[in-house]
């Protein structure tokens, strides 16, 4: 643990940030698993589906969890998939 009060300030800010990115991550990794069973399955709502893991993705970029152009891969990559 650090000596210098505002290093031990950063440390806990670090972890706040940590949980909350992980938090955002996880839920990312679901909905792009969802879309992709989604597509697979050909369900009904899987349009909702597909929309519903853009704006994730694109939240995550926003917030920099990502990258800008891994949420554009991560976003093609379902479209790819959509398609066929």
């Amino acid at each position: 643990m650090a000596n210098i009060k505002s290093q031990k300030k950063r440390v806990l800010t670090n972890a706040k940030a940590t949980a909350r990115n992980k938090a955002v991550r996880t839920n990312l990794k679901t909905s792009i698993k969802k879309a992709n069973a989604a597509l697979s399955d050909g369900t009904a709502d899987r349009d909702k589906v597909v929309a519903d893991t853009y704006s994730v993705i694109d939240k995550a970029a926003k917030k920099g969890i990502i990258h800008k152009k891994t949420a554009a891969r991560k976003k093609a990559s379902i479209a790819k998939k959509s398609v066929i």
